[in-house]
């Protein structure tokens, strides 16, 4: 018998496997992290420098090379460094856990062909550990926030409502390339081309009222503009959130988190014959 037939698609399914596997989730995201930095001398301190060094580059290339300002903003180079890289964040885990997706069942064929193993919360692990480096990022950009302009917006505080929905998104969009890296090996080459596009088409170096209005419906399009848009609309401007809209985002990422887990749970009994 195939341990990884298909299986039920029913949410509470998913919700009884992460349920009975948190320890294991835990514990594979904790590897994960630190496998990351393994053999450096400054191990897991790179998680914080990174993005540091991150954030000076693309201040001096955005801000002083190109000498660009964000619309409505002052003249001060450390606040578009912090409105770039409020969106660069949100990029980030989007491209980190998109690109991994692919080859997540690939990396870990032992899993399929040896043991019953919870094939489904490997998407799980990956964006566990993309949210780590957030976390990090986000202490990054909240350092230099206090040292340069004060307390953050309280509005600040509805940041983990903002990335819920694009949360559950991002799972469905992992489940749904993780099994499709298994049967189509060019997926991942795909999907380097295609985070890279969606970086510059959406409003991560530019803000959306910087277009012409006959490409902002076009730039909306983007699974990453109304997440990065709310992003900085409640870390920087101190706006809150349309909720109306939030609603609309939030079921429709539920929508897609379902699709995608339903059709790796359909997909999953011939990972073992393809690999």
């Amino acid at each position: 018998m195939n341990p990884h037939a298909a299986r039920s698609i029913s949410p509470f399914t998913l919700y009884r496997s992460l349920k009975t596997n948190r320890n294991l989730i835990y514990n594979l995201v904790k590897r994960e992290v630190i496998g990351r930095y393994r053999g450096s001398t400054m191990g897991i301190l790179w998680s914080f420098f990174n993005p540091v060094l991150m954030l000076a580059v693309y201040t001096f290339v955005f801000s002083v090379v190109f000498k660009a300002r964000w619309s409505g903003g002052s003249d001060s180079k450390t606040e578009f460094a912090l409105v770039l890289f409020a969106g660069l964040m949100v990029f980030n885990l989007f491209s980190e856990c998109i690109n991994k997706a692919p080859g997540l069942i690939l990396a870990n064929a032992n899993y399929v062909k040896k043991v019953v193993f919870p094939l489904e919360i490997l998407p799980i692990v990956a964006l566990g550990s993309s949210l780590f480096h957030l976390i990090i990022s986000l202490l990054v950009w909240l350092i230099f926030y206090l040292i340069f302009f004060g307390l953050p917006q309280a509005t600040i505080l509805l940041l983990p409502l903002v990335l819920f929905p694009f949360v559950l998104m991002i799972l469905g969009f992992s489940w749904l390339l993780a099994s499709l890296g298994v049967y189509l090996r060019d997926v991942n080459q795909v999907i380097g081309l295609i985070t890279t596009v969606l970086m510059f088409l959406s409003p991560i170096f530019y803000p959306i009222t910087a277009l012409p209005e006959q490409y902002r419906s076009i730039i909306q399009l983007s699974p990453l503009t109304l997440v990065v848009e709310q992003t900085r609309d409640i870390m920087i401007w101190g706006k809150g959130l349309d909720w109306q809209v939030w609603l609309v985002y939030l079921v429709l990422s539920l929508f897609i988190a379902w699709l995608g887990f339903a059709w790796f749970q359909k997909t999953r009994k011939g990972f073992a014959d393809v690999l």
